[in-house]
């Protein structure tokens, strides 16, 4: 398959490359094979002869697919609810009791997965690191259900030993462990059968966090990763009564717990790390860990902001997480859109506390760089820094020959009349006559403003999800 128009992608850190007129070529196993501009005797040569040929409409263009780092598949039964609480409280109060639900009631788990798997196709993501519950099977109706929807999906069946909640944990170390390994080799076996390149989807280690875990669950699970050589998901420093409760408990932060049991690995990445300092940011690159930053639900729950120009300055791999349920959202759009802002928010404090400290002392200082991060940044975080992050397949996040073909097709405007489409406005358009091109600008503008309405399509290993 040919694919003709307009490509937008970031290839580094704040940078967006939009790509005029180019044709990119689908291979029969869904990797890009070809990609540069149309005018080129090759390209003419390929439309020449090329049966199917899909033609990106004027006033579009595509995008990489979302990649998601962070979501509990089962709080999406609850979501938008119970965000009056703080974090031990509310997991008391409604996620336990929501996941332990869906594991009680297969048919209810079915409908909440094949509706979650819809709603993520339909807000752009192609990649999501998925927290399940505590049983195997409930998990492998959660595996399924992302499989045959086409969404490329890392699920973990949650370990957990220790609870407030006696009717929902499991019964030991052990048998966490051997049901863990289970989960493992059982979500391998049921895609084994396809092509490599038609398996989506891939199980992960999830210790759900320390305190719901015993040491010896925490050292057999960094055992079985090496075993298994699977990712592992947790979270980590997350928020303020999390960490005090696990200072109490292990005379130790929750890095240091995890450091020492193995699962701190460039396979690993745990979720908000909002109370690590510099030293601990520049300690967590050295392990190869990436760090879902979920801002929306740091907001909520983690009474501190991510710390997350200092973790690029530190060479963290970072992606954005909506983390559902503590997250509303399940629109990455929406995570892009909070990321800058409380980045924002954080340069405002840095600037008056240096403007503070200039006041108190003679000829004051010039303090650290900026901490905000701009639109394009975020959306690299989105598309090829979570790509990188979760370790996809090479070129994931990008138009490269050699890559996936994960993307989104956005229309921003109709030619006829030359008005937005959706929430957009471009009032510079409407009944003009010149020809209309990209800009930097439109995809800003869709950025802020677009929702649901611009996505007219979305592919994954080269096949809609639509």
């Amino acid at each position: 398959m040919l694919v003709k128009g307009d490509f937008v992608h970031t290839p580094a850190l704040g940078e967006v490359e939009i790509l005029h007129d180019h044709i990119l070529r689908i291979d029969e196993k869904g990797y890009i094979d070809y990609f540069a501009k149309a005018s080129l005797p090759v390209s003419e040569a390929l439309l020449a002869s090329s049966k199917t040929v899909v033609t990106i409409p004027s006033g579009s263009f595509m995008i990489p697919t979302f990649c998601d780092l962070h979501l509990h598949a089962p709080q999406f039964l609850y979501q938008g609810t119970g965000l009056h609480l703080p974090l031990m409280q509310w997991l008391n109060e409604y996620a336990f009791k929501a996941e332990e639900s869906l594991d009680a009631d297969p048919k209810l788990a079915e409908t909440v997965y094949r509706r979650l798997a819809a709603r993520l196709a339909e807000h752009g993501t192609g990649a999501v690191l998925l927290f399940g519950t505590i049983k195997t099977e409930t998990n492998l109706i959660l595996a399924r259900a992302m499989q045959e929807a086409g969404i490329r999906a890392f699920v973990g069946k949650l370990s957990t030993d220790i609870s407030s909640r006696p009717s929902y944990v499991e019964a030991s170390a052990q048998d966490a462990l051997e049901a863990a390994s289970a989960f493992c080799t059982q979500c391998k076996d049921m895609f084994s059968a396809l092509p490599e390149h038609e398996r989506l989807v891939e199980p992960v280690l999830t210790p759900r966090f320390v305190p719901t875990c015993s040491q010896e669950l925490l050292l057999g699970l960094g055992a079985l990763a090496q075993q298994h050589g699977v990712r592992i998901q947790s979270h980590m420093a997350e928020a303020h009564d999390q960490v005090q409760h696990v200072l109490a408990a292990h005379g130790q932060d929750d890095m240091d717990v995890f450091l020492h049991s193995n699962l701190l690995t460039p396979r690993t990445v745990q979720a908000h790390c909002t109370f690590l300092s510099r030293a601990g940011l520049s300690a967590l690159a050295g392990t190869g860990t990436a760090v879902a930053h979920c801002p929306l639900s740091n907001a909520y729950f983690s009474a501190a902001p991510f710390r997350l120009r200092e973790a690029l300055a530190a060479r963290v791999r970072v992606g954005l997480g909506t983390d559902v349920a503590g997250g509303y959202s399940v629109d990455v759009m929406s995570a892009m859109r909070h990321a800058v802002a409380v980045s924002r928010m954080r340069e405002g404090a840095r600037v008056l506390a240096d403007a503070g400290e200039r006041g108190r002392s003679e000829g004051g200082g010039e303090g650290e760089g900026p901490l905000s991060v701009n639109w394009e940044e975020a959306l690299y975080l989105a598309t090829r820094g979570g790509a990188l992050a979760l370790d996809l397949p090479e070129g994931c996040g990008t138009f490269v020959v050699g890559a996936p073909f994960d993307a989104q097709c956005i229309h921003l405007r109709y030619k006829a009349s030359g008005r937005g489409v959706g929430p957009l406005d471009f009032f510079e358009t409407e009944g003009g006559s010149s020809p209309w091109v990209l800009s930097v600008e439109a995809v800003e503008k869709w950025w802020c403003l677009g929702d649901v309405r611009n996505r007219i399509g979305t592919w994954v290993q080269g096949k809609s999800v639509n």
